[in-house]
């Protein structure tokens, strides 16, 4: 078995607002007071892409209530706990972890915690039930991703995935189910503040967000991302059509009133509109690319991807290394696949590969 469950994330240009400034000091050691009663927590990820996740941790009366929990790293555990020190906290404080998604980088370190305290409770999103249930079934002796990637016509891809994470058997203690699953729109209160808990999947099929709409504040997980696009289309359980989620769950956030964005990855900014409107537009613009390579003649979801540029520096698809690759694959698949649902292509199999072409 092989352990897939990778933060999910890739890098994209956009229009958005950043400066040198931000790009390198959002990951910095901090416990910043971002609102009152709120602060954010960055702590470290092991990738050179995407170098930490912030975690949002709430006083209250009651204790802690923190916004994702960080992956289950000695490095992460470590600085949480450091972070918290700053203000007279730690660990044994927190009551309760509201998390996102499961992404390992979101997920992991809330579970163990728990596990090891035996006070705080998780709750998560109950579309992410197929994710965990697969992790704890004792049936995952193969790797998703790898006919996924073989079906988008990327057999090299696929052959060079399953070769990377050979033999790397996931931990199962930090994947078990959360104690309360969040299903539909829901107020949640934390202290003398009330979230409003809302379903956003896309990037998963279970995540949420959680809207403070008193204080104008919106945690939005990998939702929207100030700076880089949220991966799509990358689960061990596949979602059926999930860019057509993830653009209806962007829509559902635009109908909320226009809030201050708290991503997990990324510098706290200033408008949720505005992100939504960029990233909406980014996929507009890939949906128009992904049909123009098809007129052109590409017939396959790899075939497209190489002819697209990527990451926020205009990459080739060849200068990728395999994760974004494969990453860059199966985000395009979910584009000809949305536009295949609208008719405006065609998908058809052959010997195992998805084709496409111009209806």
């Amino acid at each position: 078995m092989t352990d897939v469950e990778h933060p999910a994330h890739h890098e994209r240009e956009h229009p958005a607002t950043e400066t040198l400034a931000d790009r390198t000091t959002w990951t910095e050691p901090t416990a910043e007071v971002v609102a009152p009663g709120v602060r954010r927590v960055p702590l470290p990820l092991p990738m050179d892409g995407l170098r930490a996740v912030n975690v949002y941790v709430l006083e209250t009366a009651d204790g802690l209530t923190c916004i994702d929990g960080g992956w289950a790293l000695e490095v992460s555990r470590t600085r949480f706990e450091e972070s918290l020190a700053t203000f007279g906290a730690g660990v044994g404080d927190i009551s309760r972890f509201l998390v996102t998604h499961a992404h390992r980088d979101h997920y992991t370190q809330a579970a163990a915690i728990r596990s090891e305290l035996g006070r705080a409770t998780v709750e998560l999103g109950i579309g992410d039930k197929a994710t965990l249930d697969l992790f704890n079934s004792g049936t995952l002796d193969h790797d998703p991703t790898v006919p996924r990637l073989r079906l988008a016509g990327a057999a090299d891809t696929a052959a060079a995935w399953e070769k990377m994470f050979e033999g790397n058997d996931p931990d199962l203690s930090v994947w078990q189910p959360p104690d309360r699953w969040l299903d539909g729109e829901q107020e949640i209160v934390v202290g003398d503040r009330v979230l409003t808990a809302v379903p956003t999947p896309g990037h998963t099929a279970g995540h949420f967000v959680f809207a403070d709409l008193a204080a104008s504040l919106l945690f939005a997980g990998d939702h929207v991302l100030p700076t880089i696009t949220p991966s799509v289309g990358f689960e061990l359980v596949y979602a059926e059509d999930p860019l057509r989620d993830f653009l209806g769950s962007l829509e559902r956030v635009r109908r909320l009133p226009d809030l201050r964005l708290l991503p997990a990855h990324g510098a706290v900014t200033d408008s949720s509109h505005a992100r939504v409107g960029e990233l909406l537009a980014h996929h507009d613009e890939r949906l128009e690319l992904c049909r123009r390579a098809v007129a052109g003649g590409a017939v396959t979801a790899y075939d497209v991807a190489r002819q697209l540029a990527w990451t926020r520096r205009e990459r080739a698809f060849a200068d990728l290394d395999v994760f974004n690759g494969a990453m860059a694959v199966m985000e395009t698949m979910v584009h000809l696949d949305l536009l295949a649902g609208d008719g405006v292509l065609v998908r058809s199999a052959t010997d195992g590969v998805a084709t496409y072409a111009v209806a």
